[in-house]
């Protein structure tokens, strides 16, 4: 039996989408699983040495690799009013980003991909685990923060507010659902294997939903944020018809942020597909 290496992060969504998965609760017979939880960043980082059979990833990191691996169509991040948030101390009424010291969860994230199609001259970044991000704007260290995952739902418990929902704006400039994340798969792997991990990614999601109080042990365990009523809004969130199948309307808003960012200079261009 074949083993691959499997990196997910330990963020509510991702353990609860692969909690079957890796405890055995479906049946895989055609190989087993080493994985590896770390925050998205670390993946990237990993994913660009080529050390994981199959991860997940940020879109903006996977545009970097497209070469190496390949896009799975379950297990992915998507969705609506889901996106990455600007944050800052309260009474700030009117904030020039490109002034500030902005806190980023990492260079290879896709909310910093959107930040800079929002605004190419955002260059004054700080690159920080996104779960020191709020504490960092609230101390002052820095002036504003890019929070993604769980922080959406605690920022304001650190006296902060939002002064920009780049998902709001990913949405209205081009209709398409916000693409944050997916799971990627070394290229040089078997198509077939492709096909069967995505239905086992399907599975592993069926499992969990239909036995929801089952993955929460493990979801805590892992979950910075403890509380759950929040682990439980972040799965609701993001855990949804993207994650079982990126769809035709997922699969455009890859394709566009990917050809937006190609033109402005910020992912190399590729020429095959990404599945």
């Amino acid at each position: 039996m074949k083993t691959l290496s499997l990196g997910y992060s330990p963020c509510p969504n991702d353990t609860f989408i692969f909690y079957a998965l890796v405890h055995k609760k479906i049946p895989v017979e055609e190989f087993s699983f080493a994985e590896r939880l770390e925050d998205v960043e670390t993946l990237n980082r990993l994913a660009s040495h080529n050390e994981l059979d199959i991860t997940k990833i940020s879109f903006h990191a996977f545009a970097h690799l497209r070469d190496n691996y390949a896009l799975l169509r379950s297990g992915g991040a998507l969705g609506k009013g889901c996106g990455p948030l600007v944050v800052t101390r309260q009474g700030f009424t009117a904030i020039d980003l490109r002034r500030q010291r902005i806190a980023i969860p990492g260079n290879l994230t896709t909310a910093f991909l959107l930040l800079r199609l929002y605004d190419p001259g955002i260059q004054n970044v700080v690159v920080m685990p996104f779960h020191q991000i709020m504490e960092s704007v609230q101390q002052g260290v820095t002036d504003a923060g890019l929070i993604i995952h769980e922080s959406r739902f605690t920022y304001q418990n650190f006296g902060l507010q939002k002064i920009l929902d780049l998902g709001d704006w990913w949405e209205q400039s081009t209709g398409y659902p916000i693409p944050l994340g997916g799971i990627i798969m070394r290229r040089r792997l078997y198509k077939e294997l492709a096909y069967l991990m995505e239905e086992k990614i399907r599975q592993s999601i069926r499992y969990a939903q239909m036995h929801p109080e089952e993955p929460q042990t493990y979801i805590r365990k892992h979950a910075v944020e403890m509380e759950e009523s929040v682990t439980r809004q972040h799965i609701d969130l993001y855990v949804n018809e993207y994650s079982l199948d990126i769809g035709t309307a997922g699969e455009q808003a890859i394709r566009f942020l990917f050809t937006e960012a190609e033109n402005k200079g910020l992912v190399p261009r590729f020429r095959h597909d990404i599945f």
